[in-house]
């Protein structure tokens, strides 16, 4: 059953983000007084369609986002109504308005999870909750580092520490403590990871990397929280603000450094490894695979504004030349798309050829399950 629960919540999170980013093209062309073919759900081959004036309403067999088709895309039109001939603001605003609703859906996303799903928050010594209701207080792991004891061990971000050599622990000093008291000695932690309870055994380091732990994980008490709407409503502008500008940082430097040292950088994850992802997260439950999407609803917006030929960004790029120049480049950008939208695909093998090899135990169990 997590199995079809995983490939069900996969499908529906890529496929809302995709498609709310096409409704934002779909209503700002109508807003401008563009002509619609047709506005889909899901990818083609096409299942049905409805019409309804002059734009055909279709569900098509892969339900993964969506499309809309506006007349004069490919940039030469003789309708006035064609997106070729709309005045540089409406063409600028329909190009935008996919990013736009991006944006929306991930402050929206954070907005429910401040006032009605609940958010995680770390709560201990100094920290202002404000008029925050609590619930699920627990001992949780938040990071895990790479190559340490916990990682070899198979510790995971958001596992619950329900026990540590059967001593229960609710103090984070009174833990460090212990585990530091045990080093070189193997430790029994026992584990709650959604539905599961795990036993992992990791042997904490006597001298441990210069700002790391004994066995490499964070621990930290977690709560869940629910605010009133006012201050779920603050709350949720700055939480997307924090998020949208540590993406764009991240993302900065995934393409520094695909660029300085051609290699793709770990943060970077494809439909694979967002799949994972998606299984984690959602075994933690509802309130964290809210956030979660909220973030990759930002992280959709970020990418399709970078000004790259084939993404949203790109077209506004080669929308900005025309403006200056006074000259539609059509050609040059029908082609600049084409290859951009290879390069694209190329990279996507990359990073999920990169994915599999990754994630390859998790595959192994899912296939042993499964057969």
């Amino acid at each position: 059953m997590s199995i079809i629960l995983t490939i069900i919540a996969f499908i529906f999170i890529l496929g809302i983000l995709v498609f709310v980013h096409e409704l934002g093209h779909f209503l700002a062309a109508r807003r401008a007084g563009m002509k619609v073919e047709e506005f889909g759900f899901g990818f083609p081959p096409r299942l049905f369609g409805v019409r309804r004036g002059e734009t055909l309403y279709s569900i098509n067999l892969i339900p993964l986002g969506g499309f809309v088709k506006i007349t004069g895309e490919e940039g030469v039109s003789d309708d006035p109504r064609s997106f070729a001939n709309g005045s540089f603001g409406h063409r600028l605003f329909v190009l935008l308005a996919g990013v736009l609703m991006n944006f929306v859906l991930g402050w929206f996303l954070l907005f429910l999870g401040f006032c009605l799903v609940g958010t995680p928050i770390e709560i201990g010594e100094g920290t202002h909750l404000g008029n925050a209701r609590l619930s699920q207080e627990k001992l949780t792991i938040i990071a895990v580092e790479p190559n340490s004891p916990a990682e070899i061990a198979g510790f995971k971000h958001g596992d619950l520490i329900l026990s540590v050599d059967d001593k229960k622990f609710t103090n984070i000093d009174e833990l460090i403590a212990y585990t530091k008291s045990r080093a070189e000695n193997p430790v029994i932690y026992e584990l709650q990871r959604g539905t599961e309870t795990l036993e992992r055994s990791a042997t904490p380091r006597a001298n441990p990397p210069e700002g790391s732990g004994p066995v490499g994980f964070a621990p930290a008490m977690i709560a869940v929280a629910k605010y009133p709407i006012f201050d779920a409503l603050k709350m949720s502008f700055v939480s997307f603000y924090y998020k949208t500008t540590g993406v764009f940082g991240a993302f900065g430097q995934l393409i520094g450094k695909l660029f300085s040292s051609g290699k793709l950088a770990e943060g970077l994850a494809g439909p694979v490894g967002i799949a994972v992802l998606t299984k984690d997260f959602l075994a933690l439950g509802i309130v964290y695979l809210v956030q979660f999407t909220a973030v990759l609803s930002i992280n959709l917006g970020i990418i399709n504004a970078f000004p790259f030929p084939a993404l949203d960004g790109g077209r506004v790029l080669f929308l900005l030349i025309e403006k200056i120049r006074g000259v539609k480049s059509v050609k040059i950008e029908q082609t600049a798309n084409i290859v951009g939208f290879l390069l694209l695909m190329l990279l996507m093998v990359a990073v999920s050829f990169r994915d599999f090899g990754r994630y390859s135990d998790e595959f192994r169990r899912l296939f042993d399950r499964i057969l």
